[in-house]
């Protein structure tokens, strides 16, 4: 009886970490379409005293409001940090409305939203936002960490984006001290986290394979590099030909690209950071671009997905391009 117990809860806790592998349904399905094109947005949970929001987050939402009506968005990633400093602690905190519905109000911005948690996230109720998904149309936060798969239109080709939670992964941060990950709060979640990752990875014949968590790999700012994700993580995006890794925690623009895998900091939805601290400690060569001025009023990113190339684009919230990058599909020998 206890052994079947023990089998039951495994199971249920299972379940409850990890989601099951689906196709999502886009919102426009034109006949004539031939590509998938969403937002990336990291950092930009506002804060916990009226009016809710910053200046960057209100220019950067509604600069995301302008690309998204003229270039196309189809789903927004949310990188964590959703909200700051500690979270929310229920699903009827007043920051769901005061901090993400009144901010992202524009048409063109009401469309999916696939979230992960950032380290402030778990200083507060990371279970309460994943409920908040029942409440919300758009709000898609179905677990801690989960899998998203697209068919890209008219082209045969498939898209697909592992969503991770690297604080339980790697363990929580302070960004008040600059503490970095000190390990994870329970080794026996990181482990089965990593497991369903690899064996996602390995099973994969997506034609694109994307992988988001908030903290980075690497990064040339204020947290670096994060060593844990360079331990644990960073063998599988090289073994598993991931065509690119997106990520906040800094708070500022990078692209990073390092053994034909793309490194995407968008962080910079919320507070700026210029500091570059860590620039020697990337790969020599690696750093395409960064920025983390004052000036720009916040950024985030563009992706389109086509037959055979994922064009990234970052903005700022000023409302011009900054850099451009294109990436190509996975090749399977």
């Amino acid at each position: 009886m206890a052994l079947l117990l023990t089998s039951v809860i495994t199971t249920a806790i299972s379940m409850a970490c990890c989601y099951p592998t689906a196709f999502q349904d886009l919102v426009e399905s034109s006949s004539n379409r031939s590509s998938i094109k969403f937002l990336a947005v990291g950092d930009w949970g506002g804060v916990p005293y009226p009016p809710y929001i910053t200046a960057v987050q209100k220019a950067t939402a509604r600069e995301m409001s302008k690309v998204a009506d003229q270039m196309g968005a189809d789903f927004i990633l949310a990188l964590g940090d959703n909200f700051y400093y500690k979270g929310v602690n229920s699903v009827d905190s007043p920051r769901f409305k005061d901090t993400f519905e009144a901010v992202y109000t524009a048409k063109s911005l009401k469309v999916p939203w696939y979230v992960l948690a950032g380290n402030h996230d778990h200083a507060g109720n990371v279970k309460a936002q994943i409920d908040y998904s029942h409440r919300s149309d758009r709000w898609k936060f179905p677990s801690y960490y989960y899998e998203l798969n697209f068919r890209i239109p008219n082209t045969g080709k498939i898209l697909t984006i592992i969503m991770l939670d690297t604080v339980m992964l790697c363990g929580n941060s302070n960004d008040f001290t600059d503490e970095k990950p000190r390990g994870p709060l329970r080794k026996v979640d990181a482990n089965r986290q990593l497991t369903w990752l690899q064996g996602r990875l390995a099973r994969s014949k997506a034609d694109f394979l994307l992988v988001a968590g908030h903290y980075p790999v690497w990064s040339v700012s204020e947290h670096g590099p994060t060593e844990c994700l360079l331990q644990r993580l960073h063998p599988l995006l090289l073994k598993y030909k991931a065509t690119a890794y997106l990520c906040g925690h800094d708070h500022n623009l990078q692209y990073i690209e390092e053994s034909d895998v793309g490194y995407v900091v968008s962080g910079a939805g919320n507070f700026l950071d210029p500091d570059i601290r860590h620039w020697n400690h990337v790969p020599k060569g690696s750093v395409k671009f960064f920025t983390g001025q004052a000036s720009t009023l916040g950024g985030f990113v563009h992706a389109e997905v086509t037959k055979n190339k994922m064009i990234v684009t970052f903005f700022q919230a000023r409302g011009t391009s900054l850099y451009r990058t294109v990436l190509s599909q996975r090749q399977f020998k």
